[in-house]
C-alpha cells in the first residue's frame, strides 16, 4: 500500500519542485535588486544542480515503486520512461554544456544567450506535463482498484 501511495505522490512532488524552480525561481531571481547576469547565473548553477540531485533521487524512488507495485497500464510505464530519458539527457548532455557556457558568461568570455537554454526550458516544460499526467494516471488507476 505504501508503495502505491508513493507511486502517486512522487510525480506530483517532482512536478512541484521543477515548476517552482524552473518557472518561478529562475526568472524571478533576475528581478531582485543588485542581481546581475553573472551573479544570477552563479545562483542558478547552484540551485539547478541541487534540483537535479533531488530529481535523480525522485526518479530512483519512483523506479523502486514501479518495480514493487507494478502499474496496471503500460502508459504509466512509458510516461515514466520518457521522464527518466529527459532527466538523463538533461543531466549528462545539457548540464555539462550549459555549465561550461555559464562559467564563460560569468567570467565575461561568452555571449549570454544560448539556444541550449531554450532546449532546457522545452525539456522541463515537457517533463512537468508528463509528471502531472503520470500522477493523474496513477491516481485514477489506484482509485479504480479500491
Amino acid at each position: 500500500m505504501i508503495f502505491r501511495i508513493l507511486q502517486i505522490a512522487i510525480p506530483f512532488i517532482w512536478f512541484g519542485a521543477v515548476a517552482a524552480i524552473s518557472f518561478m525561481e529562475a526568472p524571478l531571481k533576475f528581478t531582485a535588486p543588485n542581481i546581475d547576469l553573472p551573479l544570477g547565473l552563479g545562483i542558478g548553477h547552484v540551485v539547478f544542480h541541487a534540483l537535479n540531485k533531488v530529481e535523480i533521487g525522485l526518479c530512483l524512488a519512483g523506479l523502486v515503486t514501479f518495480i514493487i507495485a507494478k502499474p496496471k497500464t503500460k502508459t504509466a510505464v512509458s510516461i515514466f520512461g520518457a521522464i527518466a530519458l529527459i532527466l538523463l539527457l538533461q543531466t549528462f548532455w545539457l548540464f555539462p554544456i550549459l555549465d561550461e557556457r555559464t562559467m564563460k558568461v560569468i567570467s565575461g568570455d561568452a555571449e549570454p544567450f544560448s539556444n541550449l537554454h531554450i532546449v532546457y526550458i522545452v525539456f522541463d516544460s515537457l517533463k512537468i506535463v508528463l509528471l502531472f499526467s503520470l500522477g493523474v494516471i496513477l491516481l485514477r488507476q489506484n482509485l479504480k482498484e479500491d
